[in-house]
């Protein structure tokens, strides 16, 4: 298995799901502080939806590229940050670039504080 990083974008098994949560098989960036990875078995994640219509405020859109290997322009949905076990990372996609990863933080931050 690759080594998980910070900025990674990977295929995550979201199931089981309740209520509003986000489901099945889906890509997710890593936004865990590397320092903190192998510290422990979860991982925290944004989900990243392809659903780029329903954009809200604190979303990121992020641009299919080679750098990602994302299938469609797709959303980064910021207000659904979620920590999963490392055993629902399926397989490691692309990365995401250091513009993204600096808006994630903002947004994330604006979301938290």
């Amino acid at each position: 298995m690759s080594k998980f990083q910070r900025g990674q974008i990977w295929l995550v098994n979201f199931d089981p799901s309740f209520g509003h949560e986000y489901t099945k098989v889906r890509p997710a960036l890593i936004v865990q502080n590397d320092r903190y990875i192998e510290s422990n078995n979860l991982l925290t994640v944004i989900p990243i939806s392809s659903q780029t219509i329903k954009q809200t405020d604190l979303d990121i859109l992020l641009e299919k590229n080679a750098q990602n290997r994302l299938m469609t322009d797709s959303l980064l949905k910021t207000k659904q940050v979620s920590s999963f076990d490392k055993r629902r990372f399926i397989k490691l996609i692309g990365i995401a670039n250091k513009e993204t990863m600096i808006k994630i933080g903002e947004n994330v931050q604006l979301f938290l504080i």
